[in-house]
């Protein structure tokens, strides 16, 4: 029976990966930042000699965009640091990693789907320690480690832009979205899904893009949340960024292709329209 060890427990990933897997019953264990710091080196050795993981599945990251601006070095330390630790320790111990990175890696200038191997230039600092999370994996494990971008991701339980525009239906008349920024909305759950797949398949070592099938703006996005919930999708106005001043620029184009997923032998992922509304007929 293969060990999963997951890193990030209680983040959308870790929760869904978590029920899934043991729904499968698979050996997995889920630990958090206060069970599992990844940025020490000492503690990284110990838990996974303890726990001898097959597939380590780190879903930790530090995700708070704006303020990694002000505080990159915290950043840093969870988005490259503990990954580096993670894939030197399986290193010598044994083990393969699933690393979760992000569309924030590209410029966000694009008009075509960003495939895994076009440029990366991040225009934020969230962007670039994940980046350097990537590549320290890579260069630590090369032949045993997976970097999967993603974009998008919502579901729960933590903050995502679904729940918030089911609570702003709630609470406004109106809501207004921005249109100029374009992505690939991906329901955690396909995600989650998707990573388990491709710890139980023999491919080959690399950088993997999965994201549900599709693009839309924000805009289109919540409209679609708002039609799938019963209340009028005209109820959600246009704006544009803007509008909406950030400490961090956040990129304009964050389409994501899966065409290196799907020639891995990897299942196509469904189109982002027919995932939401598998979410939210859900309980």
């Amino acid at each position: 029976m293969t060990r999963w060890l997951i890193t990030g427990a209680g983040g959308q990933l870790a929760t869904h990966a978590f029920e899934q897997l043991t729904d499968a019953g698979d050996n997995v264990v889920a630990l958090d930042e206060h069970q599992f710091d990844i940025t020490d080196a000492d503690i990284v050795t110990a838990t996974l000699a303890e726990h001898r993981p097959d597939v380590l599945l780190n879903a930790a990251a530090y995700t708070a965009v704006d303020a990694a601006e002000e505080h990159e070095d915290v950043a840093s330390r969870v988005n490259e640091l503990g990954p580096r630790l993670l894939a030197q320790a399986l290193s010598s111990q044994g083990g393969r990693l699933l690393h979760v990175s992000t569309d924030y890696v590209f410029a966000g200038d694009a008009t075509a789907p960003y495939e895994i191997d076009d440029p990366v230039d991040p225009q934020n600092a969230y962007g670039r320690t994940k980046l350097a999370g990537e590549r320290a994996v890579r260069a630590a494990l090369p032949d045993r480690s997976h970097v999967v971008r993603t974009a998008w991701v919502y579901g729960g339980p933590s903050a995502n832009f679904v729940d918030t525009m089911l609570r702003l239906e709630q609470e406004r008349d109106t809501v207004n979205v921005v249109t100029d920024e374009v992505g690939c909305p991906t329901y955690v759950a396909d995600l989650a899904t998707g990573l388990i797949a491709l710890g139980r398949a023999g491919v080959p070592a690399g950088t993997l893009h999965f994201v549900n099938s599709g693009q839309a703006s924000r805009f289109d996005f919540a409209r679609e949340i708002f039609r799938l919930a019963g209340a009028d999708p005209e109820r959600v106005r246009p704006t544009d960024s803007s509008s909406f001043v950030t400490a961090a620029k956040r990129p304009a184009w964050s389409v994501l292709s899966s065409a290196a997923w799907v020639a891995a032998g990897l299942a196509k992922p469904r189109r982002w329209q027919d995932a939401l509304a598998d979410k939210l007929s859900r309980p």
